[in-house]
């Protein structure tokens, strides 16, 4: 993905173990393990999402939009949700801990967009009509093979919305794009 969160290797390489030691420590302890970031990037504030695979599989994907907790403490807390309140999976299991692997997608901010500003691989959506939000990673339609309209669509029903509600009057769409990194397979 497009590098647009201004993170070198050395951010990204403190970041991943961040994420596996702050949820690890809280599976097994249930707190949070005091701290903070080596590098002075990661105390800048930013959107992020965590997102955690246990042998290939989805077992948890939690993030945040705004903007409004610096990186590194964003990380340990979105760690800790996906590991323990995604609501679409059970709890991650301390068994389940050398199976897992870490992926971090630290985002832009989001800004207005049309339909056709889309561009897969690169932007993550946002569709919001009232109360309804839903919102899909850049890597999602390039891991789905969908193409513009479909990942519209998925967005949509990701907010509850009628498939095509992106094209009607009311409904907001936001692009933004993300830094996406995670762990290597047989790291551990």
């Amino acid at each position: 993905m497009t590098d647009t969160a201004g993170l070198d290797e050395n951010d990204k390489r403190e970041l991943l173990p961040i994420a596996r030691a702050t949820f690890r420590e809280y599976l097994t302890t249930g707190f949070m393990p005091p701290g903070a970031p080596d590098r002075k990037s990661l105390l800048e504030p930013r959107g992020a999402f965590v997102t955690l695979h246990v042998g290939g599989d989805l077992r948890g994907c939690i993030g945040r939009v705004d903007a409004d907790t610096p990186l590194y403490l964003a990380v340990e807390q979105l760690a800790v949700a996906a590991a323990t309140r995604d609501p679409r999976f059970d709890p991650l299991r301390a068994e389940e801990l050398s199976d897992t692997r870490v992926e971090i997608s630290v985002l832009s901010p989001v800004t207005s967009g049309k339909p056709e500003d889309v561009e897969i691989g690169k932007h993550g959506l946002v569709v919001t009509r009232g109360v309804r939000r839903g919102l899909l990673l850049p890597q999602v339609a390039i891991e789905h093979k969908l193409d513009r309209d479909r990942f519209l669509d998925e967005t949509c029903a990701k907010a509850g919305l009628p498939p095509g509600a992106w094209k009607e009057p009311g409904t907001i769409l936001q692009l933004f794009t993300a830094d996406v990194f995670k762990e290597p397979d047989g790291a551990l």
